[in-house]
């Protein structure tokens, strides 16, 4: 590897060695006791929701009701995705009288939680860094209380180690043409978002199918892998968070793509996140295209190995790359 690509993994190493214990299955949580992060996109999503409800319920169509606001039907469609929100509360009191939402309380509610929506997102200095799409899914991972996700071809974001992280970015930079700054910064990202794993009130719940190349596929080096390796067990041990191991020599259904399903709770719908060409994100909370992506991952689901075949798998594939 290039020298500058060894100095950035090596500085990462040494950092992830102050965070986590080797196999310890014990996080070092200094500075990740915190609570569940302030969500405005989370609001949006709860408000659109609500809203598009209320329509619905009085049989108007998108139409009808932006032409009594005077407003454009893109717009209110995008309120009604959680996509934006409202910058005055006179259009949702205007838009809630529209639905017959007269009581006070639930209109307050309601107002409360527009406020809310219209705040800043805990990663808005990193949007000048961000590819496409990846705004609206940060949102809608924060907001997030189980994700469901697959990957084929690399570890998945949430259980990927700094020097790992920074290895990846590294080999991307002459091939995509981004900077150092995006790739500090988007590494730095991926980090915080980790946190959420480790956090002490309602971390978030983690269910991860790797297909065994993925795991196999060398980034940075043998170093670099061993700890990966002992990261995903170290997760894996953990409650609220389970790894399935998919083997290459499996037998029926294999996607070759990426995927999460993202649950945000009872109140908003569920979304699935892809990655597409052009280091863009696509997401989809229809429910058509969301039930077809879970029985995708039910069906890898089944063919992966049992969770408790994790750490020893994880073992084997450490300790024959110190061999190699």
């Amino acid at each position: 590897m290039p020298p500058q690509v060894n100095r950035l993994i090596q500085q990462s190493l040494d950092c992830h060695a102050g965070r986590i214990g080797t196999r310890s299955g014990q996080f070092s949580r200094k500075g990740r006791h915190m609570a569940p992060p302030h969500r405005p996109t989370a609001r949006r999503i709860e408000l659109g929701h609500q809203l598009r409800q209320f329509r619905k319920e009085c049989g108007l169509t998108i139409e009808e009701a932006a032409r009594h606001l005077r407003i454009s039907d893109t717009k209110l469609q995008r309120v009604e995705t959680g996509l934006q929100s409202f910058r005055r509360a006179e259009e949702l009191r205007k838009l809630l009288s529209l639905y017959d939402v007269t009581d006070e309380d639930e209109v307050e509610a309601l107002l409360a939680l527009q406020r809310e929506a219209s705040s800043q997102e805990w990663w808005m200095n990193y949007t000048g860094h961000l590819s496409s799409g990846m705004p609206r899914f940060l949102g809608v991972e924060s907001a997030a209380k189980e994700i469901r996700a697959y990957h084929p071809t690399l570890v998945y974001g949430l259980l990927q180690t700094e020097a790992y992280a920074t290895a990846i970015h590294e080999y991307g930079k002459p091939i995509k043409e981004y900077t150092t700054e995006f790739s500090e910064h988007n590494v730095r990202l991926r980090m915080q978002r980790k946190e959420a794993l480790t956090r002490t009130e309602n971390p978030l719940k983690l269910w991860v199918i790797l297909y065994e190349p993925a795991l196999r596929y060398i980034v940075g080096d043998a170093e670099v892998m061993r700890a990966q390796y002992n990261e995903i067990a170290d997760f894996a041990a953990l409650d609220h968070v389970t790894v399935q191991i998919l083997p290459q020599t499996v037998r029926g259904y294999l996607s070759a793509d990426n995927f999460a399903i993202l649950n945000l709770g009872e109140s908003m719908p569920t979304a699935v996140q892809t990655d597409v060409p052009w280091m863009s994100v696509a997401m989809t909370d229809k429910p058509r295209e969301v039930g077809a992506f879970r029985r995708q991952f039910d069906a890898l689901s089944r063919s992966a190995l049992p969770t408790e075949e994790t750490p020893k798998f994880l073992h084997r594939l450490s300790r024959e790359i110190s061999h190699d």
